[in-house]
């Protein structure tokens, strides 16, 4: 087996000897390729990583020069288009991180070929750890809550620098994102294409602003459209089609009920609804729920009326279910597929 160590770099000039010496000595018994990515820096760590590259082994480490800095994402980018690896590493050059729990990592994946990535877990550890930045924290785990929210998965890291994923998984995605979201384009795009996602508790060094810190509350703002972008947006054109249908009449099923303030409440949490059942159902199997909605309005008044309406998208919940699952045996037509 074969390793790629992907290490994109932006103005480490204070640490990036220590954590490519740390690399080095970390996997000197594994089957390595490492790839630097120095990503437009200005400090002096282009000149350190040249000199560096030409004292290693012929093929045994690659250097890529971006002359602008254009995001960790499409440093990571870059590093993707010539690794060989079968396996292959991201490693922040901050020393945040313990190359040593990289290793482990690693080896886990040797263990297991039926494993095809692994996370890093700052948060899921007995290790080591020092963080002062409660809020930097508190964030990170917020949004690998939603991230599980949105793609029915129980991470306790999700922005972790540190993860390996096999060469099957990278021919699955099409990583977009070029700054600090990819994290989430990585971790997504994992979720959909249905790879098991394993974690692995890790030390971790918090540094701060003055120490070279880059991450910032824009980044973290940023985070909330990358993952709406990820589950929403980013879909085939079947999936978008249904997500749009089943919003529009979740939101028209709930216009029906209360007034004024409440209605507007209303709308927008049926329509939220909606967004997660165009995730799950197609538009015709879909129509099942709103026909189920409508037949439940046309029973009791007042309050009762919403109760039956939730009976009826329960049961047209589960119908459209049982509907989608037995015509996807019957049938491969793609035409039927779209809507069904």
């Amino acid at each position: 087996m074969k390793l790629s160590i992907i290490v994109p770099i932006f103005n480490e000039i204070n640490y990036i000897e220590e954590v490519a010496n740390n690399l080095k000595n970390t996997f000197i018994n594994e089957n390595v390729e490492y790839i630097f990515i120095n990503d437009g820096s200005n400090d002096g760590s282009e000149k350190w990583l040249k000199s560096y590259i030409k004292k290693q082994p012929e093929g045994n480490t690659k250097f890529i020069n971006l002359t602008k800095n254009t995001g960790k994402g499409n440093a990571i980018h870059k590093g993707l288009k010539i690794c060989t690896g079968d396996y292959v590493l991201f490693q922040d050059s901050d020393l945040e991180l313990d190359t040593e729990d990289s290793l482990e990592m690693y080896q886990i994946l040797k263990k297991d070929k039926t494993i095809k990535c692994v996370f890093g877990s700052r948060y899921l550890t007995g290790k080591l750890k020092s963080n002062k930045n409660y809020f930097n924290e508190f964030v990170g785990r917020t949004n690998s809550f939603i991230f599980n929210i949105l793609f029915f998965q129980s991470l306790s890291d999700v922005h972790c620098g540190a993860k390996i994923i096999s060469r099957e998984v990278i021919k699955k995605t099409n990583l977009t994102i070029k700054d600090f979201g990819f994290e989430i384009d990585l971790a997504s795009q994992i979720a959909k294409n249905g790879f098991d996602i394993f974690e692995y508790g890790i030390s971790y060094f918090a540094r701060s602003f003055e120490e070279g810190k880059k991450i910032t509350w824009i980044d973290g703002l940023k985070t909330y459209y990358y993952l709406f972008k990820a589950r929403f947006v980013d879909n085939d054109l079947s999936t978008q089609f249904s997500i749009l249908f089943s919003t529009a009449y979740m939101m028209y099923v709930g216009s029906h009920f209360s007034m004024g303030t409440g209605n507007l409440l209303m709308i927008l949490i049926t329509g939220i609804i909606g967004l997660f059942v165009g995730l799950k159902r197609k538009a015709a199997s879909s129509s099942l729920i709103y026909l189920f909605c409508f037949i439940g309005s046309l029973f009791s008044k007042g309050n009762g009326k919403i109760y039956a309406v939730v009976l009826g998208f329960i049961v047209g919940l589960y119908l459209s279910k049982k509907i989608s699952a037995l015509i996807g045996k019957k049938t491969t037509n793609r035409f039927i597929h779209f809507f069904v």
